[in-house]
């Protein structure tokens, strides 16, 4: 049974979370699909951009919690597959747009922080369940508490309260809260905007937004200048120079027909 979907159209794929009848539920079939779905969008060197969307109302409930109590002890429960899913797109070289048009809950919240953009309608709700079940948003926490305001995630973290579209811009979480009927025209306008960026610009961006500074100022300037006379010597810089000097697309600029 496909529970993931896969769409590709100048440059944009598509991935979509395809089980509403237990509301996009992180199983391990879900995840297995995604996983395989990231993959083949990472080897298309057409692909640019990824959009993580879903069907039905509910963008993702979180962890299947009836494989949960089934698999509990017998093996490896699903929220410990999350962790793959979870790392393969944080370290994903493309950029990640996820398109929230619906409740996320648990799991789900962890989806929305690992991409690199996260748009949702201000109607869509979100919580942090774990705790009312007994349990820890422990694998989450690897991609959201880089999201969240320290006072933020604590509030919700602890007290699993339910709260907005706009109140998940504010505090973090995403990056855009948009009236409904905006949502699909908002992730096109990221996306438009994306794929004008260099395939290798945005992957070493990407790097340059997730490393480690070095311990001194100098280190830290002395690596960054290297690093950026790399992209200002390599074959896609001096593309998009000269591009930009003969008001033209760049090469890379997949098109938009």
């Amino acid at each position: 049974m496909d529970l993931v979907r896969s769409a590709t159209a100048a440059g944009v794929t598509t991935v979509t979370l395809d089980s509403p009848a237990n509301r996009n539920a992180l199983s391990t079939p879900l995840m297995t699909q995604l996983l395989d779905a990231l993959g083949a969008a990472l080897t298309d060197s057409a692909v640019r951009v990824v959009v993580l969307s879903h069907t039905g109302p509910v963008f993702c409930s979180g962890a299947d919690l009836k494989e949960t109590a089934e698999a509990r002890e017998a093996g490896r429960v699903p929220a410990e597959k999350l962790a793959d899913v979870l790392a393969a797109l944080w370290e994903f070289p493309k950029p990640v747009v996820a398109r929230v048009g619906g409740p996320a809950r648990a799991g789900g919240l962890g989806l929305i922080a690992a991409a690199d953009i996260a748009v949702c309608a201000r109607e869509a709700t979100f919580a942090f369940t774990e705790v009312r079940l007994g349990v820890i948003p422990a694998v989450i926490s690897a991609t959201v508490l880089p999201r969240l305001t320290p006072r933020a995630a604590t509030e919700l973290y602890l007290t699993g309260n339910v709260f907005d579209g706009t109140r998940a811009a504010e505090v973090g979480l995403v990056t855009a809260a948009v009236p409904a009927e905006g949502l699909d025209a908002a992730v096109a306008g990221y996306c438009t905007a994306l794929v004008q960026g260099g395939p290798l610009a945005l992957a070493g961006t990407k790097q340059l937004l997730r490393r480690t500074p070095e311990a001194s100022i100098r280190a830290e300037l002395a690596g960054l200048a290297e690093r950026s006379g790399g992209y200002f010597r390599s074959a896609e810089g001096r593309e998009g120079v000269t591009a930009f000097r003969e008001k033209r697309p760049a090469a890379w600029v997949p098109d938009q027909q």
